[in-house]
């Protein structure tokens, strides 16, 4: 009887035998950017989470050509890869934020060496960490805040009834020198105004202030976003003089109804409208521009794609805000009116986070001002009640 014989094959061959189309797969299927370069500074790969990341659109052609080429709008990108054969210690889980587009990006920088022990390529990896480090700014946020939370709601509750009754006393005054008219009693009713004038503001900032450390107590429902931020326009034009503003609205037809509280979406859009209102003087032009966003977020929990959001994006033509005060603009008791409080956009930012959204601005002076707020078509976790915690932080209950 004949013996058999078996054909060993080496690693290498049986490595061959798996189809290039697999590490093709592999790469684009990664939940990391992946961009590779050759030594002769070719871009040889390029997947799609690093185009998200980078904020640019791929085309047919890019691989093969210069890196630079491509990455012509991300200098920063181009740095980094430029340094890569020069020097043995790479970057590892370093950070660069993107001029263009403000975003944060994670990375770690490797070469790819060749069978002789050769650089043969640059290998970059990328994550967006632009949602994390919006995390980790509320949570500096909420630890800023626990104490001063606690010591505003006392103190405004102290303050509010003295107050009311300045306010009380003084109007009986100014009712008791109404019908005489000696010119000292005309100088009394104009310093009673004035009393009265100011303890109306200063009620307004604590009834603010209480507004801002009490909880949201959420009541979701399906609302539609066109009719929402068309009452929100109406709002905004009851608390800032519209002028001769043009206001100009687009909501998609794909954006669908949104499971949240009409009532706290309606008050926060009336306060950006509004904001945008002041910041036009009068003139210009708004525009609110709604759009779907379908899986375009990657996750931060494993999941390969975030469940459906909505963009709203509220643009004014203003005179825009300095790069200094963008960066403190949602922070507690921050603003740059004389007689503001600095809690609008608090508070605004507050009812995003409630809602599970995000809320960013850009601005550049001479430009205008856009605050991008997204919120999820329907929440991950069910919206109910909404309770600042001893230690700053929020809880459902």
């Amino acid at each position: 009887m004949p013996r058999q014989t078996t054909t060993k094959t080496s690693p290498s061959a049986r490595a061959q035998r798996v189809d290039d189309r697999f590490y093709r797969h592999l790469v684009s299927n990664l939940r990391t950017g992946v961009l590779a370069i050759t030594r002769d500074g070719l871009l040889a790969v390029m997947n799609g989470i690093a185009y998200r990341s980078l904020g640019l659109a791929p085309q047919a052609n890019d691989l093969g050509r210069p890196f630079t080429d491509v990455l012509v709008d991300c200098p920063e990108v181009i740095g980094v890869l430029d340094a890569a054969f020069d020097s043995d210690d790479l970057p590892n889980r370093a950070e660069m934020r993107l001029r263009r587009t403000g975003k944060a990006i994670g990375y770690s920088l490797s070469r790819i060496y060749d069978d002789s022990g050769q650089a043969a390529g640059a290998t970059l990896f990328l994550k967006d960490l632009t949602q994390v480090e919006q995390l980790e700014e509320r949570e500096r946020l909420r630890d800023r805040l626990a104490t001063l939370g606690e010591m505003a709601a006392a103190i405004a509750h102290e303050v509010k009834n003295p107050l009311a009754s300045i306010e009380v006393m003084a109007g009986v005054l100014r009712r008791q020198f109404r019908d005489r008219d000696d010119a000292g009693s005309a100088d009394v009713r104009e310093q009673l105004d004035d009393i009265i004038k100011e303890a109306k503001m200063a009620n307004a900032i604590v009834v603010e202030v209480l507004e801002y450390v009490r909880p949201i107590q959420l009541q979701p429902e399906s609302t539609s976003l066109i009719d929402l931020l068309a009452e929100s326009v109406t709002m905004a034009e009851g608390k800032i003089p519209r002028g001769s503003v043009i206001m100009d609205m687009s909501v998609d037809p794909d954006v669908p109804d949104l499971t949240a509280d009409e009532h706290q979406l309606r008050q926060m859009f009336a306060n950006l409208i509004a904001n945008a209102f002041e910041a036009m003087g009068g003139q210009g032009r708004v525009r609110v521009r709604a759009r779907l966003l379908v899986g375009e977020v990657e996750p931060l929990g494993g999941k390969h794609s975030l469940p459906s959001r909505v963009r709203v994006e509220v643009h004014d033509d203003g005179p825009g805000i300095s790069a200094d005060d963008l960066e403190r603009i949602f922070s507690p008791f921050f603003t740059t009116k004389p007689q503001g409080t600095g809690l609008g956009l608090a508070i605004v930012r507050k009812v995003v986070d409630a809602h599970d959204g995000t809320i960013h601005a850009t601005s550049a002076i001479g430009h205008g001002t856009t605050f991008t707020v997204t919120l999820p078509v329907t929440p991950v976790r069910p919206l109910s009640l909404i309770m600042e915690n001893p230690d700053g932080s929020y809880s459902r209950r």
